[in-house]
């Protein structure tokens, strides 16, 4: 993985030192809430329900083990014993003190961590498909270019205080695993002519008014990349809304502007910028060279005693089945942690499994991991010879769930538990989805059906592209829970990005459950041979579900 230089080393140090400045004037009394307000906001620090919560940057969802081991101290010296995983590939602490922010700050230092544009008015965390160097259907891996638009935006003070917050999404693949249609600004690598190049999207994003990403360019050379990038930056941050935050976003911007215009802009702003921002290509490759620290062994294909197990072992042969993915070097596996457990939150992880999936990843992952925007973890280097063990090791943590893209892998933000912008409490809804469906072979039998939850309107749980999207509103200080279905990311031309479509009125906290069945029933009742839920909602429509789900 990419490893700090001096320079970042010495930006990450400065701002420890400069933040604990800044927190002793704050509890001394120098600084009022309203003039600290921005500067912690600047290191990843928001004052939640009951605590401070501080979200750690996890640049395009890579982690190495020292870094898990870290987090896993955090949690324990610092927290209450857990995080948990964001759908930006990062991680939230929700009892922090303010007082040791800065040892904090400067622990995460130690291991080439930081909160940095985490949280603000500014280029958040930029996410990638966590399968990026691995996947067999890869054009190209992005984590460099990943890397150089971190490196370009982090501090950029042109971008630091932009209309509203602003996030990227790089996928290098023929499938999308980023969700880059549903971001500001969406990459996705192609070839062309034999080329390699961008298509870049902008103007995604969910929220108060969701909307689908459009295309700007549908071939951006590599050298223009970053300035490509910048020139839509420059145009968003010249006309975005400042005026009402809720109006502030580039979705709004480009759809005032139509997209004709938009690119118009974007185009002029490019051709002042582009030369003296046109990438150095050699920097992408001593990038690259950073991610090339693991070794494959050539024979490892020839190991398959784990079919053997498989033939007898049905808890085993369904955890290859739905938490193991293929890998473009013969032998090697994708292997999914599944963070969506019984009777623990989506994407929590406690203090001990911190730990032991850091011993895991030394053991068997070459001391690597990936986060998912699914809130799930993933290792990415796993032998043939070593799925067995890895699987037993798993399943003793409780992390070996065989649930990945089923109806009981959920995503939930951390609602009315701990948000205070939130109108309902998701974690109990999810904990009651996630009870209701734990028969494996009714999941199967439903087959992929990704359910997404969100406790307020700003989505932090994507319940927009959700195939089934829930949605939790306050009336009369009772919790409801608005209900959408036939939304998606989008990951093939097949399976475009969506908005799902509300059914009706918002139904009781204690009716959602039933609801969903209802819709799930629906579903089996209509489809035809072996389609998805999202492909039978697309082909009869929304009314046949809306009169399952409101039936008396």
């Amino acid at each position: 993985m990419y490893r700090y230089n001096e320079i970042d080393q010495t930006i990450v140090n400065q701002r420890v030192n400069e933040f604990r400045n800044q927190v002793a004037r704050r509890l001394a009394g120098e600084l009022s809430e309203d003039e600290f307000r921005p500067l912690r906001l600047m290191n990843g620090l928001y004052l939640q329900r009951h605590a401070y919560m501080l979200r750690i940057s996890i640049p395009y969802g890579v982690l190495n083990s020292t870094q898990m081991r870290k987090l896993g101290f955090l949690s324990e010296r610092y927290d209450r014993g857990f995080g948990h995983f964001t759908t930006r590939q990062n991680l939230q602490f929700n009892w922090i003190k303010l007082e040791e922010m800065p040892d904090i700050l400067q622990h995460l230092a130690d291991v080439e961590m930081h909160a940095l544009q985490t949280s603000g008015n500014c280029v958040r965390n930029i996410t990638s498909d966590p399968l990026a160097g691995i996947a067999a259907d890869e054009i190209v891996d992005v984590r460099p270019y990943c890397e150089v638009l971190r490196q370009h935006f982090t501090l950029h003070p042109e971008f630091l205080y932009l209309p509203r917050k602003f996030k990227f999404a790089v996928s290098g693949a023929q499938e999308d695993r980023a969700a880059i249609a549903i971001h500001d600004i969406g990459v996705r690598a192609v070839r062309k002519d034999g080329k390699l190049g961008f298509v870049v999207m902008a103007g995604g994003g969910l929220g108060r008014t969701p909307r689908i990403g459009q295309v700007v360019n549908g071939f951006v050379a590599p050298e223009d990349l970053i300035a490509y990038c910048e020139a839509i930056l420059r145009v968003y941050n010249l006309h975005g809304r400042r005026d009402n935050k809720f109006k502030a976003r580039i979705k709004i911007l480009v759809g005032e502007l139509g997209i004709a215009e938009f690119r118009e802009q974007v185009e002029a702003e490019f051709a002042l910028i582009r030369d003296r921002l046109k990438l150095d290509l050699s920097r992408i490759d001593t990038i690259a060279k950073s991610f090339e620290d693991v070794t494959f062994e050539p024979d490892a294909a020839t190991w398959v005693h784990h079919l053997e197990r498989a033939k007898t072992d049905l808890g085993f042969a369904r955890w290859l089945k739905y938490n193991t993915r293929s890998h473009r070097v013969p032998g090697y596996n994708v292997v999914y942690l599944s963070l969506k457990r019984r009777g623990v939150p989506p994407g929590d992880l406690f203090t001990p499994e911190f730990y032991a999936i850091a011993d895991l990843m030394d053991q068997y992952n070459q001391g690597y991991c990936s986060t998912t925007y699914n809130q799930n973890l993933l290792l990415q280097y796993i032998r043939n010879a070593d799925l067995e063990p890895l699987y037993d090791a798993l399943t003793a943590l409780n992390l070996a769930t065989p649930n990945i893209g089923t109806i009981n892998d959920v995503i939930c933000c951390p609602g009315l538990d701990y948000c205070s912008l939130a109108n309902s409490s998701s974690i109990p809804i999810a904990t009651a989805l996630n009870e209701r469906y734990q028969d494996l072979d009714e999941i199967y039998e439903i087959g992929p059906l990704e359910i997404k939850m969100s406790g307020c309107i700003n989505a932090c749980g994507h319940h927009h592209a959700g195939h089934i999207g829930l949605l939790g509103i306050n009336k009369k200080d009772e919790e409801y829970y608005q209900i959408a279905i036939g939304g998606s990311p989008g990951t093939t031309d097949d399976d475009f990005a969506a908005v799902g479509t509300i059914l009706g009125p918002a139904v009781h906290q204690d009716d959602v459950v039933t609801v969903v069945d209802r819709i799930v029933d629906c579903y089996l009742e209509r489809r035809v041979g072996q389609e998805t839920f999202l492909q039978t909602v697309r082909r009869i429509g929304v009314d046949p579900f809306k009169e399952h789900a409101y039936a008396n």
